[in-house]
């Protein structure tokens, strides 16, 4: 059975903030961590707070809490090997001229 301990350092709590825009430019949302919390693959980020809604041709700013995830040394091998499939995907259908008759 595992410990407290343990839970706590897969799982922690930190501020964020968010950058929404939404424009004929750009239709974005970024979320950075503070702290420089470095994401591996396989981590999750799970922002907290209601939906955010931003007007067309507007951009805005929030800041909330957003609970970090890490991945296990399973779902990270798995997430990676994941990964390298879904780009060996993307070089087998692009660059081919097509065909030719």
């Amino acid at each position: 059975m595992g410990s407290g301990v343990t839970n706590t350092a897969r799982r922690f709590d930190t501020p964020c903030t968010i950058l929404v825009e939404q424009s004929s430019e750009h239709f974005h949302a970024h979320v950075e961590l503070a702290g420089n919390v470095e994401l591996e693959p396989g981590d999750k980020v799970r922002v907290h707070g209601a939906p955010i809604s931003v007007p067309f041709g507007q951009s805005a700013t929030f800041e909330r809490a957003a609970t970090v995830t890490r991945a296990g040394p399973l779902t990270r091998a798995a997430t990676r090997l994941a990964a390298y499939f879904d780009l060996k995907e993307l070089y087998e259908v692009s660059f081919n001229p097509g065909r030719i008759k």
